[in-house]
């Protein structure tokens, strides 16, 4: 029994501690560092449940996920008064595809040029994904401020 609920809040518990450590290493503010952790660990598990359950290409779940980073992004960086990046950079580390990115220069060095082509590709689409992601979430962000100023006449 205990250890199908680890099984389950293992996932929750590692990409927290992993978005949390990269906050740390960039040196962010001490008193930030678990909403950085907060928003990496949604952004991984939505991503996850999307490509698991919602059975989603990977590239639309980041593009999902990233957005999704964002806005948790957005939100801290107003109640904190601290630039946005602050929270994103580290909600977006468990969805860097460095793995992908190694396997591909493996397969180049091993003279596999099909596999590592596949794998730089993808790669490559996840990290525009991500990138896609946060962009739509600081113009989704800039809209909704935009609509809810009040009209000067």
């Amino acid at each position: 029994m205990w250890l199908d609920i680890l099984k389950q809040v293992e996932p929750f518990v590692i990409s927290f501690f992993a978005a949390a450590a990269f906050g740390i290493i960039y040196n962010v503010p001490h008193r930030t560092v678990w909403a950085g952790g907060l928003a990496g660990m949604v952004g991984w598990n939505v991503y996850k449940a999307l490509v698991t359950v919602g059975s989603l290409d990977a590239v639309i779940a980041t593009v999902v996920s990233s957005f999704i980073v964002a806005m948790i992004s957005q939100f801290f960086s107003r109640r904190y008064k601290m630039p946005v990046i602050v929270f994103s950079i580290a909600g977006i580390i468990p969805m860097v595809p460095g793995g992908m990115a190694y396997n591909a220069m493996r397969q180049f060095v091993e003279k596999d040029h099909g596999l590592a082509l596949q794998y730089a590709s993808e790669a490559s689409m996840i990290s525009g994904a991500i990138a896609f992601g946060l962009l739509l979430g600081g113009v989704f962000t800039q809209i909704i401020k935009k609509q809810s100023e009040p009209v000067m006449r």
